[in-house]
């Protein structure tokens, strides 16, 4: 590591060897995507740690999603379960709104329970209505309640081009999004939430019913082929409809490598799994990911004013990646920016700068700099011990 001083931030320069890739150049934002001949209406291939889009087709035209619409559910979902409003144990009876759901569905009936877990899992794997729009009511305590959390978490994703009417997809008047916003909320969902694949990899399973004749079980089957057709496919939601025709959400790990392919408006089934397919091939073949320091690396250290102690280490607070396409060498440089001096007291994870990285000599991404534990203020005994200490140096 060097290092050397620039105005009134200390400059480390750290190389990140962890990953050197032959002939590798920087992508830069979806503006530099360029287009596929794509059998849909529009379409999308983007890399979710990154946000960068690989391949664009009228990205940003509205059109209706189908089931697609779910996966912003799931996204509230999870969120709702994170934040403690609900729990995936909880118990949730079914109104007669939800049981009336038509399209894809498990046949709940009214007055049923079922958990969220396995609410959950039939709106994963067997894109159920009905499972969806119980589990809405029971979290915004109406479906109309709950619509409005997914246009706000819209609007909080920058989901500019996206009006939800309901929880499920059904065709409705207004309900709309683009492949570019359908590809922004898949990246949250599997990003912040990635134990969504436990579900969405699920070929078949069971849930039981229970209702008042007894109980008895049902079968899910999943409605994402290429769960077992596509090596590396994780997910993630498939939805057709008369107004949407044929749409996917469809998510692939390879060599550490994750990428989201949107299609909108396939003429028919096959035909949007074989385009969601030819995206994804194209993204494997052509492009690799590279990465930053790890969340939690400590990079430096900061020197603390009367604070308990003298200086504190500090580290990376998020991964940051970068996607390039095959072909040049590179390495991803960080370099990182630390202020002059931290003033106590200051919490654990107080920002202390931000680690820029670098490749071919232009910005790919950055992270901010945090401390690694809490500093407080010194009291008397400190600065007595501090003292001693430098005049026992002389």
């Amino acid at each position: 590591m060097s290092v050397f001083f620039k105005g009134k931030k200390r400059i480390a320069v750290i190389m990140a060897a962890v990953v050197t890739l032959m002939n590798a150049a920087p992508v830069f934002g979806a503006e530099s995507a360029p287009s596929l001949n794509v059998n849909a209406r529009s379409a999308v291939l983007m890399e979710p740690s990154s946000g960068i889009a690989l391949l664009e087709q009228n990205p940003h035209d509205k059109f209706p999603p189908a089931s697609v619409t779910k996966i912003m559910t799931l996204l509230l979902i999870y969120e709702s379960v994170e934040r403690g409003k609900i729990k995936w144990d909880d118990v949730v009876t079914v109104s007669d709104h939800a049981a009336s759901m038509g399209g894809s569905q498990i046949f709940l009936e009214p007055l049923e329970q079922q958990t969220v877990r396995d609410l959950t899992k039939s709106v994963v794997v067997a894109s159920a209505n009905d499972a969806a729009v119980a589990l809405a009511e029971f979290i915004a305590g109406s479906e109309d309640g709950f619509v409005l959390m997914m246009n706000n978490k819209a609007k909080e994703l920058d989901m500019n081009n996206t009006n939800f009417i309901n929880a499920c997809g059904l065709d409705t008047d207004g309900h709309m999004t683009s492949a570019y916003d359908i590809a922004l909320m898949t990246r949250e969902l599997i990003t912040k939430y990635p134990t969504i694949y436990d579900y969405s990899k699920i070929w078949m399973d069971t849930i039981t019913h229970k209702t008042a004749r007894g109980e008895s079980e049902f079968g899910l089957s999943n409605t994402n082929k290429l769960i077992k057709a596509y090596n590396g496919a994780t997910g993630l939601k498939t939805g057709s409809t008369s107004q949407a025709l044929f749409c996917i959400s469809a998510t692939a790990n390879r060599d550490g490598m994750d990428l989201v392919s949107v299609i909108m408006g396939a003429p028919d089934s096959k035909t949007r799994f074989h385009e969601a397919v030819k995206m994804l091939d194209y993204g494997f073949a052509n492009f690799s990911l590279m990465k930053g320091d790890e969340a939690g690396k400590i990079i430096d250290a900061i020197k603390v004013i009367k604070g308990n102690v003298e200086i504190v280490d500090v580290s990376v607070k998020s991964q940051v990646s970068c996607i390039v396409p095959k072909g040049k060498a590179g390495t991803l440089e960080g370099k990182a920016e630390l202020l002059d001096a931290l003033n106590a007291p200051a919490a654990k994870g107080s920002k202390a700068g931000e680690i820029v990285y670098y490749f071919e000599g232009e910005e790919v991404g950055r992270s901010d700099l945090v401390t690694c534990e809490e500093v407080e203020k010194a009291r008397f005994g400190d600065t007595m011990k501090r003292v001693i200490k430098d005049w026992l140096k002389h």
